[in-house]
């Protein structure tokens, strides 16, 4: 396994979020777009570089289509006695997390497995680092560990883009308060495709919580650059200001040239994948929802409504479950479930990813 420390920071005093440049916890609808292009001649003969992941709105689709083959031979890399990937040899990744999250965090150490890559682990209170300049003086700080690739989770929307913007090292978004989580959206495309094979014009239809989603932003961003036809369905509290009955608002780019449905029946209807979203109970004290009881009524997925979907259709959940909430514990462990293998695949498509940029360096050196 790749060796692996962990450190530590002291949080810098907090200031105006507003001043230094991190977005707030509104749900962030058109971020700006990160700076990239195409993968290295090394990687799946493209050509150009892409220095960071941080979502999937400036991906081709043939990028994605090379992450996903990647992943193929990740996968195979992942099944050999030996597990040895050489661009990551000599490469230092930082992992730092403001915000909990063991299954993503696990799954970019997991896929950190050559004996020569260094892995730093790092989590710290966003409280003491909530404002841009705090943040930004914090990682300086670390820059002199000669970081090659830093894996960044956030709660403020736009975090990843604002360091992404002031340090040398590549930055993967694992997720930034509202807005992206792309490595999630790419492993949740890797999963429907070993199973669907191309996901062009196949139906794949998300309920539940899409305003608070940074997994559903992404999803959908990917999906469509894959040629997918998404359908979306949640109460109307839980979906994006623009897709809002009445809504005077713009519509998010991300949220364009879907299908929003009222009825979850009507969602379901022909579907080829069901992707469910968590309801996050902590936001619900904000009244986006009267219950959760009557949420699970009128939007919860169980066996019943699972059977207008086609036969056969993927159940879908990015985790953690809320089960009998958003989904019913018979259909989370039934046959149509591939929530477990979602997990597993998060490590070959990581792997892919942290290839992917660290490859685009050697290209560089």
């Amino acid at each position: 396994m790749a060796r692996t420390r962990a450190a530590t920071t002291t949080p810098e005093r907090p200031q105006d979020q507003a001043d230094q440049g991190v977005n707030s916890d509104e749900p962030a609808l058109t971020p700006a777009r990160s700076a990239g292009g195409s993968q290295p001649p090394m990687f799946g003969g493209l050509s150009g570089s892409r220095k960071n992941v941080l979502d999937l709105d400036d991906f081709s689709k043939e990028e994605i289509e090379h992450i996903l083959q990647s992943a193929d031979g990740m996968n195979e890399v992942l099944s050999r006695d030996v597990r040895k990937t050489p661009t990551l040899r000599g490469k230092t990744i930082l992992t730092l997390f403001f915000e909990n999250s063991t299954r993503t965090r696990v799954s970019f150490e997991q896929a950190d497995i050559d004996p020569g890559t260094e892995v730093v682990n790092m989590s710290s209170s966003a409280r003491g680092v909530s404002t841009g300049e705090a943040l930004l003086n914090s990682l300086r700080k670390l820059e002199a560990m000669k970081v090659d690739v830093l894996v960044m989770r956030h709660p403020h929307s736009g975090a990843p883009y604002f360091v992404a913007s002031n340090i040398d090292a590549a930055v993967v978004n694992a997720g930034d308060g509202t807005h992206a989580h792309p490595t999630q959206a790419l492993l949740d495309l890797y999963t429907m495709r070993r199973h669907l094979g191309d996901i062009a014009g196949k139906k794949v239809t998300i309920i539940g919580d899409l305003h608070f989603s940074r997994v559903a932003r992404s999803d959908v961003w990917g999906l469509r650059k894959m040629g997918a036809d998404v359908t979306v369905c949640g109460p109307p509290t839980l979906l994006p200001y623009g897709l809002r009955p009445g809504s005077e608002r713009a519509e998010s780019a991300a949220f364009t040239g879907i299908k929003v449905v009222d009825r979850v029946e009507e969602a379901l209807e022909g579907a080829d994948v069901v992707m469910t979203l968590r309801i996050q109970k902590e936001r619900q004290d904000s009244g986006n929802l009267p219950d959760l009881r009557e949420y699970s009524k009128l939007y919860g997925v169980n066996a019943d409504r699972l059977a207008l979907a086609n036969p056969g259709a993927l159940l879908m959940h990015p985790g953690p479950m809320n089960e009998g909430i958003e989904i019913s514990s018979e259909v989370a462990h039934g046959a149509q479930a591939v929530i477990e293998e979602q997990v597993s695949n998060g490590v070959a498509i990581r792997m892919a990813v942290l290839y992917m940029l660290c490859a685009r360096n050697r290209a560089g050196e």
